[in-house]
């Protein structure tokens, strides 16, 4: 479509309501940012005519914490935050995308091999994507691609597999006649973090962003796994998911994050077993005293945290199938004292002066009551937390954590209905 054609399309402010919902302000907001990409792109694409804009959002995770890689259920978000493409096609061969805020990536669809020195950048998760398609069979032209994101790197909502997603859809769309289905997606986003960007990531950051809407994921199957949408509005029930990034910093808690799937795979080890999904709750349990001194205390904790999270997981969906939501926000505070006092994923043991997520959470408390529905967002140890705010307390929400980590810390998150999507 031609540049003059997407400034005064109906369908445009359709889809953007769609994906961002009804909000004024909003709305507004994201309508500058459409034009500021479409004019980048002229800016830095020179000659383009047609472009397509495409749109794939972060996600939120809001329950579940730490059981995808033990081939337990979740429950999870497509979110509003979303990183947005501005793209045009060719028979160059090549595939360039500038993202803002990180410059030029360039792949040659001649060379898909694992490059080394790639790993942890841009330039391998569009090498690594656009490799699994090739191997699908797949014949992919030259993409010119400009990207802009508001899914913070870092901050719990997944900005890689938002990206991977993204890049999938555009060689979906276009390539593949739309065949890949939202599983086969997060499949793909999955090899090129696992193999081309070097992080051992499990399914449900990608399948979650693939999906989109309110959706519970159950893991037992990890090549299939199960996935139901939920039809549950929280604005309609009073609340707004709030979501406050505390400004702590990940770097150095590699280890912390590794700790956690290690730990209860020792513990499932125990039992002659891979994960924890495959270990009877009861005979864990009836364990404890074997495995005391086996295992280390922690994984005995975290072991017990997954067997009672991934139960919670699946009564979470369940209350809002129901339309029950004091009866999630029940669960879901017991999931939050679980990933404090068995998970241990609020800050890091090496750097115990760091805490800036249990002080996002007593700041909650204090603002919302000590009863109030806050957790850790995410993998933790730092960067986010997640609450669910009555309605009349979130202008005074957003002000108290803005007014603790800096403006524009804390903001409300929109579900959105789909996953990445041709936008117009």
């Amino acid at each position: 479509m031609k540049l003059n054609q997407i400034k005064n399309s109906d369908i445009f402010s359709r889809k953007l309501t769609q994906l961002y919902g009804s909000c004024g302000d909003r709305l507004s907001r994201q309508t500058e940012r459409y034009q500021n990409a479409l004019d980048r792109f002229f800016e830095i694409f020179k000659g383009a005519d047609e472009v397509d804009i495409f749109s794939a959002p972060g996600r939120t995770e809001i329950g579940g914490n730490h059981t995808d890689h033990q081939r337990g259920c979740a429950l999870a978000a497509a979110v509003d935050l979303d990183i947005i493409a501005v793209v045009s096609f060719n028979d160059g061969g090549v595939i360039r995308v500038y993202s803002e805020g990180y410059g030029f990536s360039e792949v040659k669809l001649t060379d898909l091999s694992v490059h080394d020195d790639e790993k942890g950048s841009f330039t391998s998760l569009i090498r690594g994507v656009a490799s699994r398609f090739i191997d699908m069979g797949v014949h992919i032209g030259g993409i010119d691609m400009y990207c802009v994101s508001d899914v913070l790197s870092g901050s719990g909502l997944s900005s890689s597999a938002a990206f991977e997603t993204l890049l999938c859809a555009v060689i979906n769309t276009k390539y593949n006649g739309g065949m890949a289905d939202p599983i086969e997606t997060a499949k793909i986003g999955r090899y090129a973090e696992n193999v081309y960007f070097g992080k051992g990531s499990g399914l449900l950051d990608q399948l979650a962003c693939a999906v989109g809407g309110l959706v519970f994921i159950d893991f037992k199957d990890e090549e299939t796994p199960y996935v139901k949408k939920i039809d549950f509005n929280f604005d309609s029930a009073g609340y707004d998911l709030c979501i406050t990034d505390t400004k702590g910093s990940h770097a150095g808690l590699t280890d912390d994050y590794i700790s956690v799937p290690e730990e209860m795979k020792q513990v499932a080890r125990f039992f002659n077993k891979e994960v924890l999904r495959e270990v009877d709750e009861e005979s864990f349990y009836n364990a404890i005293p074997k495995l005391y001194g086996v295992c280390s205390d922690r994984a005995i904790l975290r072991a017990a945290h997954f067997f009672k999270e991934n139960e919670r997981a699946f009564f979470e969906a369940k209350a809002l199938e129901e339309n029950d939501i004091e009866k999630f926000l029940c669960f879901y505070k017991q999931s939050a004292g679980s990933s404090s006092e068995l998970l241990q994923n609020l800050y890091s043991a090496k750097y115990p002066e760091n805490q800036g997520i249990p002080l996002a959470i007593m700041m909650s408390r204090l603002v919302l009551g000590d009863d109030a529905a806050v957790r850790v967002h995410g993998g933790g140890f730092a960067g986010t937390i997640q609450a669910f705010v009555q309605k009349e307390k979130t202008d005074e929400y957003i002000q108290k954590m803005n007014a603790l980590f800096g403006k524009g810390s804390c903001r409300v998150l929109y579900i959105r209905p789909t996953g990445p999507a041709k936008v117009i």
